[in-house]
């Protein structure tokens, strides 16, 4: 006879952490179980190590999904302060960098303890370092065997991620065993991740290192944060963050320097003409103002340049186009953008529409938040509500 539990939660990150926490504080016996030798593994490199566990900001806004509704209802009922209100309830320091962002002063280990800690406060049975195999469902069961024990449960949790930063473990197993069960997949493709260049941007490729706050805009999606070139194309926050909104296709536009007015090199010209064009572009760093200057094809003095032609270098600042040529791809994504369909999800418990006991949550989904503690939020959330339907079957 196989291990019996009331629930059983495939993947230990954030999300299945929280799920399996939160239905055996809720009085269910849960099966914690993940294929690698270690719970939270994408949550002890996060954010440098420190853990970037939510953002003060999030909202259902700040996600991508098919449905851009999906994610309220889950937000809405945990919200960021939830889960700080829990970190400072272990003593964990934390502080706030830019943007609502929230690290551990120390390590992100500490945010991995707290949940296993949470874990342990519901008697959650952890199983690690072997995959769950032979899953099958019948008579309103879900039975499979884990490291040659065969356990069954009436719910079986899907948090186990998406395929980005396969070093570390991450397949497409989510998506398999929900397609198995009937549940359609948004294609899945790397967010989150750094762009490359062709050979028409060379010589921006060249510019390796260097960073600079900018403007990125694709779409109706917008984003100001800095960027860092690399030896293969666009990085940085702001490169990262524009990444998840581009489709693979077509180009972004940068502005180089956002935040000056219409008409500042003809002022600056009025009121220094002798100011060596290059000079006239800071902040920018110089080498990148070189690339930009060879590119646009002017030099000299502002003097020695016609109006005309600073009104073409404005504009061109204000709105320079890339065409990426790819990404970096699921090696370097953070995240993975489309997964198991919202149209198959309840939004209220994450469970599946069209077989009971199924839930699916965090990273599997298809929702996918912004650089900077979202997808966490999400993750919090997500197995949080699963867990609150899993409770309340």
């Amino acid at each position: 006879m196989p291990e019996s539990y009331d629930a059983i939660v495939l993947g230990a990150g954030a999300a299945g952490l929280m799920c399996a926490a939160t239905a055996g504080q809720l009085g269910k016996r849960v099966l914690l179980a993940d294929h690698a030798d270690e719970p939270g593994k994408k949550i002890l490199i996060s954010g440098g190590g420190r853990c970037n566990f939510t953002n003060v900001n999030a909202r259902a806004e700040c996600y991508l999904s098919a449905n851009p509704h999906f994610a309220k209802s889950a937000l809405g009922r945990y919200r960021p302060q939830d889960f700080i209100d829990l970190v400072d309830g272990y003593g964990i320091a934390w502080h706030e960098k830019t943007l609502g962002q929230l690290f551990c002063d120390s390590s992100a280990r500490q945010i991995v303890d707290m949940m296993v800690e949470e874990c342990a406060k519901g008697s959650v049975t952890l199983l690690l370092g072997d995959p769950a195999t032979e899953i099958e469902h019948a008579d309103g069961q879900f039975r499979m065997t884990i490291g040659g024990r065969a356990v069954s449960a009436p719910a079986l949790v899907l948090a186990t991620g998406g395929p980005s930063i396969p070093k570390l473990g991450a397949t497409t197993f989510a998506y398999d065993i929900a397609r198995r069960f009937g549940l359609s997949i948004v294609q899945p493709r790397p967010a989150l991740v750094p762009l490359t260049l062709g050979p028409d941007d060379a010589l921006f490729r060249e510019l390796s290192g260097v960073s600079t706050n900018v403007e990125v805009r694709c779409g109706k999606a917008e984003f100001r944060e800095a960027a860092l070139f690399t030896h293969r194309g666009l990085s940085g926050p702001a490169m990262l963050q524009i990444s998840s909104y581009w489709p693979h296709k077509g180009e972004i536009a940068v502005s180089f320097l956002p935040d000056r007015s219409q008409g500042w090199l003809l002022e600056a010209k009025r009121a220094q003409p002798r100011t060596p064009i290059r000079r006239a572009l800071a902040p920018l760093p110089e080498r990148l103002s070189d690339a930009l200057i060879e590119k646009l094809g002017v030099e000299g003095e502002l003097a020695g340049l016609t109006d005309k032609t600073l009104r073409q270098v404005e504009e061109r600042l204000r709105d320079w186009r890339f065409s990426p040529n790819g990404t970096e791809g699921f090696a370097k994504a953070e995240v993975t953008a489309g997964g198991i369909s919202t149209a198959d999800l309840s939004s209220q418990t994450l469970e599946a529409k069209r077989l009971p006991g199924l839930y699916a949550i965090g990273e599997a989904v298809d929702v996918t938040g912004w650089l900077g503690g979202y997808n966490f939020q999400w993750a919090w959330a997500s197995g949080r509500a699963a867990a609150q339907a899993i409770a309340g079957r």
